[in-house]
Formats: C-alpha cells, structure tokens, sequence
C-alpha cells in the first residue's frame, strides 16, 4: 500500500533561492577549505541562512521565503555582504562559479558531517569529483498536484536554463570543451539529471514509498534530478542551473524561473510537452555548447538555436513578469544572452588575460556590477 506524502501547501508563487559559493584562498585564488570556522563564528540568527556544504571549500547562502524575486534580492544581497566580511578575516573570499577552473578534487576536505560521510563511502571516486556548486530556486505552490504539473511541463524549458547559466568550462586547468561541466559531474550521481514526466501527485508518492521500501533513499530530499517537488516545503525546485558570475545575473535567472512557473500553472504560454530523449539531447546541447546549442521543438520538427528559443520565451513571459514586478530583470537576461554566459566570458577573457588566477580575480571585482 502506497504511503501518502503531505504536500506542505505554500502561498503561490513565493520564492526561496539557494546560492552554493566557492571559498578562495585571498592569494592564490584556489580552493580553501575554511568552512568549519566560517560556519562556527556566525551568529545565530544566521545559522541556518549560511550553510555548510559537502566540501570545506564552500558554504551555501539562502534567503527566507519571499513574496518577489525583488525581495529575495535584498534578502540575499544583505547576507552574502555578511560571508563576505566574515571570510576576509579568514584569509579567504566567495566565488560565484559552479566548477572551480584549477584546483584538484583530490585536495578537497569533505564537510565533517555524518550525512555526507556516508554519501561520500557510496559514491567513492564520484563523489570525490564533485567539487561543483550550484543555484537552486524553490518556487511555492498550492498542491502537490499543481506541482507535478509545473515538474512535467517545466523539463522542456530546463535546458534553456542551463545553457544561459553555464559557468563551468574548465578542470583542474583544462578546458572540457563544455560550457557546463558541472552538468555532466552531476549527472554522474545516482537519481540525478533529467527526470522522466510524473503524471500525478499519486505517481509521485508511489515512486518515493517505492525508494524507500527498497531502500535506495530515506527521505524525498535524496532525490537529486534537476527539477524536484519539495513537498515538506511546499515548493518546486529548479536545480539544473550553473551559478552566473553576477549577482543581478542570478537575482534575473531566478526571475526567469518563477515566471516559467507561473506561466505553466495558470496556463499561460504555450507548453511543448517533449519525449525524455528529446528534453536529454538538448540538455547535452546546452551542456555542450551553451546559447549556441541546438534546440530541438518535437511539437513543430524545427530546430533552433538556443538563445532564439530563450528570446521567444523571455518575450512570450513579459506579461508575467510585468505581474510579478520583475520587468527590471528583462533587460538583464537579454544582456547575458547577447553577451553569452559566463563561460563564453570565462574562454575570452583567459585569451586576454593569461592566467585562470586572474579570471578569477576580475570576475570577483565585477561581482556586483549592475
């Protein structure tokens, strides 16, 4: 007998954002594993705003449950200045990228924590790899149902999200040829990437009670595709995305993601439901390639560029955004498509500047620029 799982009911359309930052070391600008400290000094209303992550190299930063992306804004702004006046007295700075371009795997600290001690004895090498971070939007809905509404129709438009997002080109010093290849890192894991369509709330639970009987997970929370319900919060989360090198770059992809949101469970813009293999070869185009992937729409057998399909969107969006009180982030996104993501900027600006050091110190510096 399936075991029924309680969506926690939201308040429609709030927004929660999770932001997974990389810890640098002040000079040499490679990892530096001072999370255990960092963590420990913070006061205690911070606790659970600053987070410790799965390496000592990085610390997530979140925000409460928001009514606008606007108001998340002030809400994150506020506490990444904090980490980041609290990681200068430790010799170290944040770094918003989702793979670290230089420093090695086999140098990293796991988190002392019992949760991923035994993630890491699982995953073995696999683990050890994913040194990665990531930007995680929670958007609140009403129902369960609502939910795997948004989940099933929401795949479709996931690769356009991680093409404009990618940030993740280089290794260990080396270019992967991948605009995302924290993408790939990640897809490495056990009930990772893109998941298939659910159907139903009911589906849902059965899947999950199936998991767990079985005993391949014990809570919902250890699913990590790239689209989840959360139901013990009430939300849908987005995770497929890279971390973009601006701050107003996040703040306008999350943005993005609530109107999509939106947008499918009021019914709208027009949806384009698509088989799994499909949803996958343009998930490796965005991976691969980024805004100059191919895009392919099963619906009218036509293949565009990925940047053209983000343009349809964004504009198909604008009543939605307008809405929300999000048009100032408009303007943004079609900046980052014109300029390309921050792995394109990652390529041209090592060619310009010689070494991975000094990318590194030039985005940190443009970190807040409007």
């Amino acid at each position: 007998m399936t075991e029924a799982i309680s969506f926690k009911k939201s308040k429609d359309f709030t927004v929660g954002i999770e932001v997974e930052f990389q810890l640098l070391d002040r000079q040499t600008f490679g990892l530096c594993p001072k999370a255990v400290e960092i963590i420990s000094s913070l006061p205690n209303h911070l606790q659970t705003r600053i987070k410790p992550e799965f390496i000592q190299s990085m610390v997530e930063v979140n925000t409460r449950v928001c009514d606008s992306v606007l108001e998340a804004e002030d809400d994150l702004k506020d506490t990444i200045r904090y980490l980041e006046r609290t990681t200068s007295l430790y010799n170290c700075s944040i770094f918003a990228s989702s793979l670290h371009p230089f420093s090695s795997y086999q140098d990293q600290k796991l988190y002392p924590d019992p949760r991923y001690k035994k993630i890491l004895k699982e995953l073995q090498v696999i683990g050890k790899r994913l040194i990665t971070q990531g930007l995680h939007c929670h958007i609140g809905l009403n129902s369960g149902q609502t939910a795997i509404k948004v989940f099933d129709n929401l795949r479709s438009f996931l690769p356009m999200l991680l093409a404009l997002s990618a940030s993740s080109p280089f290794l260990e010093g080396k270019d992967t040829g991948f605009a995302s290849f924290r993408s790939k890192l990640f897809d490495a894991l056990p009930r990772s990437g893109m998941p298939d369509a659910l159907e139903s709330w009911d589906n849902y639970c059965q899947l999950v009670n199936l998991l767990k009987n079985c005993g391949i997970i014990n809570q919902p929370r250890d699913i990590w595709w790239d689209v989840r319900p959360s139901p013990e919060l009430g939300t849908i989360e987005i995770r497929i995305c890279d971390i973009p090198a601006r701050f107003q770059q996040i703040m306008a992809l999350c943005a993005l993601i609530q109107a999509l949101v939106v947008a499918i469970s009021t019914d709208s813009i027009s949806l384009f439901p698509m088989h799994i293999a499909v949803i996958l070869s343009n998930k490796w185009q965005a991976a691969r390639h980024g805004l100059d992937g191919v895009f392919v729409d099963q619906q009218r057998f036509e293949k565009r560029m990925m940047k053209s399909m983000l343009i349809k969107t964004i504009n198909a969006l604008e009543p939605i955004f307008d809405e929300l009180d999000s048009t100032k982030y408009i303007p943004v996104l079609k900046k980052m498509i014109h300029n390309g993501p921050t792995s394109e900027l990652f390529r041209r600006r090592l060619q310009r500047l010689g070494k991975l050091e000094n990318v590194i110190n030039r985005f940190q510096r443009e970190f807040w620029k409007e």
